[in-house]
C-alpha cells in the first residue's frame, strides 16, 4: 500500500505541474482534462501492477537432500561443514521430529500426494526394471499449486516412475524438469543400471559435470529467469549424499582428518550438497525473491551406515565378501555390497539407518524458512512427510479446498503459533521386512513381534513398554493390519539380482528417456 500512496502523490503533483503549465501557456481545457485522465490512469495502473506484485501467494523452493543422517549437519554438532544449512535452521523453523520413510520413492510418493506410500501401493524402492510408479490418477503437488496459478519446475532426481513418458515429472505437473527419473546416478558420468539417465523434458542431454553442481546451475538459472508475476514453485530433489561416493577432489581435501574413506567422500558430498543450498539463496536474494519465499530442507530417508540395510541385503551381502574380493564379479550382489558396507552416514544419537524402521532411518534433519512470516525456533511437534502437501497448500493463502481422502493433515497454524497439534493422524511406515505405526507418542514396530515405545521419553528405543500397554498395542495393531493398501508395486529379487540398478558405470543400453518412448509405442 505504501508503494501506492506513493504513486498517487506523484501523480497528484504532475497534475499540480501540468495545471501550472496550463495557466501559463493559456491551453485550451480540454488539454488539461486529457493530462488529468491520462496520468490519473497511469497512477492507478502502476498502482494496481504493483499491489499485484505485493498480493502474491508465496514462492515455495522444496529442497530434497538424499541419505543425509541425522548428524551429517552442523547444528546436530557434525564434523561436517553446513554453513548455509545451519544459518537456515538458525533462522527458520526447525523441525526437530520430522519424519519420512525408510527408502526414497516412498517418501517422495507420500510428498508428492500428501498420501501414505502403502495406499499407493509403493513401499520400497521403484528398480529400473520396474514398469509401474506413482498412479497417473493421482493429483500431485505441482498440479495443485499450479490450479492456484504457481509455475512448476523440477531439477533433480524423480524416482517414482520412468518405463513411459507419461511417469516424467514434466507429465506430472511440472512444466519443465531437468536431471534423472531412476533411484541414483554415477556423479560423473550420469549413468544408472547400464543406460544415461540425464534428461531435459523426455530428451537424453550428456553434459560433463558433477552432478550436484549441474544441478545447482539450473536452479540458479530457473530463479534469475522466472517471470515474478507468477508465484513458483521450485522443487530441487538433489542426489547427494547418495551412493556412489564421489566428490570433487577439493572437497574431499577438506576432510583429511576423516581416518574412514567412505565417511570422508561422504562428508565432501554434504559441503557440496551446502554450497548448492548457498547458491540457491544467492539467487533468490538477487532477485529479491527471498522475501516472499518459502525453503523447506529435509532428507528423504535416514543416512545409509555400515551394515544397516535390513534382513537379506546384509545377509547377502556378508556372504558375497566371504567369498570374493570387491568389486564383487556378480553386478546383483556387488549393489547388495555396497549398500552394506560403503555408507558414511552418521545417524547417531539415532540407531539404525536407511531401510530401518528404526528411528535413524525416518526420522531426519528438517527446516522450514520464511523469515518474514515464521519467527525462528525449535520445533518439536511430530510432522510426516504427508503433512507437507496440506501444510504448503495452506501456506498459499488461496481460499481453495485441501485434497480429500489424503493422510496427512496441515501444520501451518502450528507453525506459525508454535503450539503442536494435541492430535496428529496415525503415521504407517513400511520397508523391506517390515512396518511400524506411530500414533504419536507410541510408535509400534514389527507387527509380527510388536513392541511399543514411547518416543517422546524414550527417542532410542530402549524400553519396550508393550506389556505395560496391551489393550494400546492391541488397537494399534488393528489399525495397522487393516491399513488400506495396494499390491506392492516393487519387482521380485530374483528379478533385481538378474538385472540389478547400479549406481554409475558403463553403458550396455540405450538412454532410460529413449527407452520409455519406445515402452510407449509398444
Amino acid at each position: 500500500m505504501m508503494r501506492y500512496r506513493l504513486l498517487q502523490s506523484s501523480t497528484q503533483a504532475n497534475l499540480s505541474k501540468a495545471r501550472t503549465a496550463t495557466n501559463c501557456n493559456y491551453l485550451p481545457r480540454y488539454f488539461l482534462a486529457i493530462a488529468q485522465a491520462t496520468l490519473f490512469l497511469i497512477g492507478i495502473c502502476l498502482g494496481t501492477s504493483a499491489q499485484a506484485s505485493v498480493d502474491l501467494p508465496p514462492n515455495i523452493v522444496l529442497i530434497l537432500a538424499d541419505d543425509l543422517g541425522w548428524r551429517d549437519v552442523g547444528y546436530h554438532d557434525s564434523e561436517i561443514k553446513t554453513p548455509t544449512i545451519d544459518r537456515l535452521a538458525k533462522e527458520g523453523i526447525e523441525l526437530d521430529r520430522f519424519y519420512v520413510q525408510p527408502t526414497c520413492s516412498p517418501t517422495r510418493a507420500s510428498l508428492m500426494t500428501g498420501k501414505s506410500p502403502k495406499k499407493l501401493g509403493i513401499t520400497t524402492p521403484i528398480g529400473k526394471n520396474q514398469e509401474t510408479g506413482l498412479p497417473l490418477e493421482e493429483t500431485t503437488l505441482p498440479e495443485y499449486l499450479n490450479q492456484r496459478g504457481y509455475s512448476s519446475q523440477m531439477i533433480g532426481k524423480w524416482h517414482l516412475g520412468h518405463h513411459t513418458p507419461d511417469q516424467f515429472p514434466h507429465n506430472r505437473g511440472f512444466e519443465n524438469f531437468y536431471g534423472y527419473v531412476s533411484g541414483g546416478i554415477g556423479y560423473w558420468d550420469h549413468n544408472q543400471g547400464g543406460g544415461h539417465d540425464w534428461q531435459r523434458n523426455g530428451k537424453t542431454v550428456r553434459e560433463e559435470g558433477y552432478a550436484t553442481h549441474l544441478l545447482a546451475d539450473e536452479a540458479v538459472r530457473m530463479i534469475n529467469t522466472h517471470d515474478q508475476q507468477q508465484p513458483m514453485f521450485l522443487y530441487l530433489a538433489l542426489g547427494a549424499p547418495h551412493l556412489p561416493n564421489e566428490a570433487p577432489a577439493e572437497s574431499i581435501s577438506q576432510y583429511q582428518h576423516i581416518e574412514d574413506s567412505e565417511r570422508r567422500i561422504h562428508a565432501a558430498m554434504v559441503s557440496e550438497l551446502d554450497i548448492a543450498i548457498g547458491q540457491v539463496m544467492k539467487a533468490l536474494v538477487a532477485n529479491n525473491m527471498d522475501k516472499n519465499t518459502i525453503l523447506f530442507f529435509a532428507s528423504d530417508n535416514g543416512g545409509l551406515i555400515k551394515n544397516g540395510m535390513p534382513g537379506i541385503m546384509n545377509t547377502l551381502a556378508n556372504w558375497s565378501v566371504s567369498l570374493f574380493d570387491r568389486p564383487i564379479p556378480i553386478a546383483g550382489l556387488e549393489f547388495f555390497a555396497s549398500n552394506a558396507f560403503d555408507g558414511g552416514s552418521d545417524n547417531l544419537p539415532l540407531s539404525g539407518g536407511k531401510g530401518s524402521l528404526l528411528e535413524g532411518g525416518v526420522r531426519v534433519p528438517a527446516l522450514i524458512w520464511w523469515p518474514e512470516k515464521l519467527s525462528p525456533k525449535k520445533y518439536d511437534g511430530f510432522v510426516t512427510i504427508s503433512d507437507l502437501l496440506p501444510t504448503l497448500l495452506e501456506a498459499t493463502g488461496r481460499p481453495l479446498q485441501n485434497p480429500k481422502q489424503i493422510d496427512g493433515v496441515s501444520q501451518w497454524q502450528s507453525l506459525t503459533n508454535g503450539t503442536p497439534l494435541e492430535i496428529t493422524p496415525d503415521y504407517f511406515v513400511a520397508t523391506f521386512n517390515g512396518s511400524a505405526l506411530y500414533r504419536w507418542p507410541w510408535k509400534l514396530i514389527d507387527l509380527e513381534n510388536p513392541r511399543l515405545y514411547n518416543i517422546e521419553t524414550d527417542p532410542n528405543e530402549q524400553t519396550d513398554v508393550s506389556q505395560l500397554h496391551p489393550e494400546l498395542v492391541n488397537s494399534l495393531l488393528h489399525i495397522a493390519n487393516n491399513w488400506t493398501d495396494q499390491p506392492n508395486r516393487g519387482i521380485s529379487v530374483l528379478g533385481a539380482l538378474l538385472d540389478m540398478d547400479s549406481f554409475g558405470g558403463g553403458e550396455d543400453r540405450e538412454p532410460w528417456a529413449e527407452a520409455a518412448q519406445k515402452n510407449a509405442q509398444q
